[in-house]
């Protein structure tokens, strides 16, 4: 339990201290952009890694239990979580990395963006919610925890390192759209557009959330069904 706590936190930790801070831009001006991002990804999946390998192995401790009534539910939850993954990460967004050039676009925030400038996030935000309800073990709290407190506050982090680097046009992009979902719909400064989704996009959530479903019980061993 302690290697998975330490691992969650070095997962987490170079991501809210190292990724969009200044401690980045400092980086970014001794090693260059290419050779950050080629370092910060080596220790994220150093991060992954470590956090997979420690949840295997630690001990079965239940909180609450698990949460079979709350299956059902979960199953569309899940399936909401892919939608926003898969059309989240086949959508051009200057929140992306080298997806910068959209914000010189007429209209810089298009299909789901204008729902949440950060649909990947929030669709793993939802995945660690749902998957955190449902175990209700401590190893459990402790990973999809910190995976959901890491996609939360991403967001604010992606956000602050845009606005120093592209100072008025991310301005110009970030007042037509908002980080928490429809909110800048309601707010008035965007309208949905559904038919800008996309279908193939929409095709590419369901089948990744059709994939994860069958492979479910073979990959981890458990099933993710109500029966």
């Amino acid at each position: 339990m302690i290697l998975l706590i330490l691992a969650s936190a070095f997962f987490v930790g170079i991501h809210v201290f190292i990724s969009g801070t200044r401690l980045r831009d400092s980086l970014v001006a001794q090693v260059g952009e290419q050779g950050f991002r080629g370092l910060f990804s080596a220790l994220s999946l150093v991060g992954m890694v470590w956090m997979g390998w420690a949840y295997s192995r630690a001990p079965s401790i239940a909180l609450w239990g698990k949460a079979h009534a709350f299956r059902p539910l979960a199953l569309l939850l899940v399936l909401f979580a892919f939608l926003l993954v898969g059309i989240g990460l086949t959508t051009p967004s200057p929140t992306a990395v080298g997806g910068e050039s959209q914000l010189d676009q007429p209209e810089p925030a298009r299909g789901i963006l204008r729902v949440t400038r950060h649909p990947f996030l929030w669709g793993v935000a939802l995945w660690a919610f749902t998957h955190l309800i449902l175990n209700g073990d401590a190893a459990s709290f402790v990973l999809f925890g910190a995976l959901l407190v890491l996609a939360l506050v991403g967001p604010g982090s992606i956000d602050a390192k845009r606005q120093r680097a592209f100072g008025g046009k991310w301005g110009r992009f970030a007042a037509v759209t908002s980080n928490v979902p429809f909110a800048a719909i309601i707010e008035g400064r965007n309208v949905l557009r559904m038919e800008e989704l996309g279908l193939w996009r929409i095709g590419v959530g369901l089948a990744l959330y059709v994939m994860l479903l069958l492979s479910h019980h073979w990959l981890f061993g458990v099933s993710p069904f109500p029966i």
